[in-house]
């Protein structure tokens, strides 16, 4: 019996440890699966002192409008996406009601990310010409606007299903070379799955781009709500349009191989606050 005891109580200090400085008890269990506070993670920090019932703060983290979210005891919680550029160590959000403002802060842990080698047999999607490089920009322009809507709605699920029911292909945060040449890390998860394999919604929310980008191929933005963005892109068939409603679950497109991409499969994006962080994390499959 004295052993058990020891052994609840290490538990407890554990699972205290596990959460970041601004935790003031523990979290239920969907929130600590979210808390992985590393680049391109998810950091969960409790909102002190308590908010009144009703009360909406502007959050802020590197000046990005954060998405908040409360638990059945009434505490409130941010739910912040750290970049893949973030140094490892202490960092802030802010929190603002009416005239007050004050700062709580987290810790960023170090993550290495593996390298992947790509051989394209084109180099017309590595050494971009004065048209496709107009191009790009164009349609870079529209993508960073989508992802940085902020509706006020709340998502209606914040552990989300997966958009396709394939095995993974490529994680995130690879640093990737593309024909010998580097390129920007993997922002999304990467599902091994043939053409023509339905896409569902992994949360309701309203489609807010489509379009047949240069990289992306044809690609579909959905605003799950308070900055909670998923981007689906290489698809075959695209069967949404601007401005629908989507249910949790429903279709939202087909998988295929179009634009930058050595074979068939699904890129998926989650971006919070305007940054892309790892897909994993909101499906159980993270690994720090």
């Amino acid at each position: 019996m004295h052993d058990l005891h020891l052994r609840l109580i290490t538990w407890v200090g554990c699972l205290f440890l596990f959460l970041t400085t601004a935790h003031s008890a523990p979290l239920n269990q969907p929130l600590v699966t979210l808390h992985q506070p590393v680049p391109g993670g998810v950091a969960v920090i409790e909102i002190t002192p308590k908010l009144a019932k009703g009360t909406t703060p502007d959050i802020r983290f590197l000046h990005k409008r954060v998405l908040m979210t409360r638990d059945s005891a009434g505490r409130s919680f941010a739910i912040v996406g750290i970049p893949l550029s973030t140094k490892p160590g202490m960092h802030n959000i802010t929190v603002a009601t009416g005239t007050t403002k004050n700062s709580l802060s987290f810790e960023v842990r170090d993550k290495v990310y593996r390298e992947q080698r790509i051989t394209l047999k084109s180099n017309k999607h590595v050494h971009l010409s004065d048209e496709d490089l107009a191009r790009y920009k164009r349609e870079a322009t529209l993508q960073d606007n989508a992802y940085q809507q902020f509706s006020q709605g709340h998502p209606s699920n914040l552990i989300l299903d997966r958009p396709v029911d394939a095995p993974l292909s490529s994680p995130f945060g690879t640093k990737r070379y593309f024909n010998g040449e580097a390129r920007a890390p993997h922002s999304g998860l990467d599902f091994a799955a043939p053409t023509g394999t339905p896409i569902k919604a992994p949360a309701a929310g309203t489609v807010i781009l489509t379009g047949d980008f240069f990289f992306n191929g044809k690609t579909v933005f959905v605003d799950h709500g308070q900055g909670m963005i998923s981007m689906f892109c290489h698809l075959s068939v695209i069967g949404v349009t601007e401005g629908q409603k989507l249910e949790r679950g429903q279709v939202l497109g087909k998988v295929g191989a179009t634009g930058r991409v050595t074979g068939a499969h699904l890129h998926w994006n989650v971006s919070l606050n305007d940054a892309r962080v790892d897909p994993a994390i909101f499906i159980g499959l993270f690994s720090p």
